[in-house]
């Protein structure tokens, strides 16, 4: 294993080597047609890894489901207490936790990853309102890579077939136009009254 230069590192601020310890420097890759092919069969389809994380979170999430209602039904106060809550309410969330896992499932076999990030992340808020944070956080956490994964992999799909310019990016976020160009009419226009 070669030893690391430690005058580079200390010629470096702190945020530089968090970020640097943390964040993988991506290579500028020329994109071919190849490449974006791969990029649009990226997008739309879940990997591997992914789709075992959401075939494996489903009956979990299922079992975590029934054993979070039990629970909550047994520790419940009786009726004259004003913490005493419904019993059928109890079960309407266990019926919303399964339905979360059912669609985990689906969305898993069919490898949508973007889907499948949202009702991770759903799962997981919904197990984190019912006080459960041991269960909700990973759920939550998964949903949130997967999501994020889903934005990079369309961004880079973006930029590679040439959607998404930069110029009509900086538009859209409020810049001014460039000189020489015509202002566009307004759409909100109201007549003068008489």
């Amino acid at each position: 294993m070669p030893a690391r230069d430690a005058s580079s590192n200390d010629k470096q601020s702190l945020s530089d080597r968090v970020l640097g310890a943390l964040l993988k420097p991506g290579a500028p890759s020329p994109v071919t047609p190849q490449g974006t092919a791969e990029l649009e069969h990226e997008s739309r389809y879940a990997t591997d890894k992914e789709r075992l994380i959401g075939l494996i979170a489903a009956p979990l999430a299922a079992a975590i489901g029934f054993a979070i209602t039990s629970a909550l039904i047994s520790h419940d106060p009786a009726a004259p207490s004003k913490l005493h809550v419904s019993v059928s309410l109890y079960h309407e969330v266990l019926i919303a936790l399964l339905a979360l896992s059912v669609l985990m499932m689906v969305t898993a076999w069919f490898r949508k990853r973007l889907y499948l990030g949202i009702v991770l992340a759903l799962f997981g808020l919904t197990v984190l309102n019912l006080h459960y944070w041991g269960f909700g956080v990973p759920f939550l956490m998964f949903g949130a890579w997967m999501m994020v994964t889903a934005y990079r992999i369309n961004k880079s799909l973006k930029e590679a077939t040439g959607d998404g310019s930069a110029a009509s990016g900086s538009l859209a976020r409020g810049a001014s136009a460039p000189p020489g160009s015509k202002p566009r009419p307004s759409r909100r226009y109201t007549p003068p009254t008489s």
